[in-house]
């Protein structure tokens, strides 16, 4: 095996060059959006987002950063820069997921919202923002990987063998729809980062983040968003 391939299929080294006018842009439309969800009383959709935010930090901060030393920042203070990062995604992601899981009357307007914005951000902040402070991050994924693979192929045999019991066609999981969200979700990430120059040039982290990172908890949103809904409705008044 050549150094090369070794490289692709074992360290991905996830890397991202920005400035602080990018943070700005970045938590006015984040803003946006979050009026936006509660104003179409989307309130189960807003706290899944703020709680997929609190999530990656508790991830990101805790166990990239802390516990294995795997995540890197310089230029900025790292739990600051680290909890904007992870509330920035993190919602973003969590409230795209569930739109599509759910099947949304305004999911397409809210996907376009977010990679619109996620291009915005980029793009201003690398026209603009040659005097605002620089920071870089990097993050490595050997240490890791491995147990987000594993946690996506119990995720979804889950969805496989209770598709192969179910009798009534109906009931059974859209299996192609889990991976368009899982896939599509940090695809439409990676691919926002690369185009505007954040990330740096490389298929590496397109590729395999888009395959496991997001897509890994896709099938466990799907069963929590249809416990809650049977509960809840998207303005939290309760199920009768």
């Amino acid at each position: 095996m050549t150094e090369s391939r070794r490289s692709f299929m074992g360290e991905i080294i996830a890397a991202r060059s920005m400035n602080t006018l990018y943070i700005i842009v970045d938590v006015v439309i984040l803003t946006l959006l979050a009026i936006l969800l509660l104003i179409k009383k989307r309130r189960l959709t807003f706290l899944f987002g703020v709680a997929g935010g609190l999530l990656y930090f508790a991830v990101d901060y805790g166990i990239f950063y802390l516990a294995l030393g795997t995540r890197q920042v310089v230029g900025a203070n790292p739990a600051v820069f680290l909890f904007w990062l992870s509330m920035s995604f993190g919602f973003t992601n969590f409230v795209w997921i569930w739109v599509w899981l759910n099947r949304d009357l305004y999911f397409k307007e809210f996907t376009l919202l977010i990679v619109a914005g996620w291009m915005c951000s980029g793009l201003l902040s690398q026209n603009f923002g040659g005097s605002f402070q620089a920071i870089e991050i990097s993050r490595g994924t050997a240490s890791y990987h491995g147990v987000m693979a594993a946690i996506l192929f119990v995720g979804y045999a889950i969805v496989c063998v209770y598709n192969m019991a179910v009798r009534d066609q109906g009931k059974r999981i859209n299996v192609l729809w889990l991976l368009a969200t899982g896939i599509g979700v940090q695809f439409g990430w990676e691919a926002a980062l690369l185009l505007c120059g954040i990330r740096p040039a490389g298929i590496g982290p397109l590729i395999v983040n888009s395959l496991i990172e997001t897509n890994l908890g896709v099938p466990y949103i799907y069963f929590i968003q249809n416990e809650i809904y049977k509960r809840r409705r998207e303005d939290l008044s309760p199920v009768q």
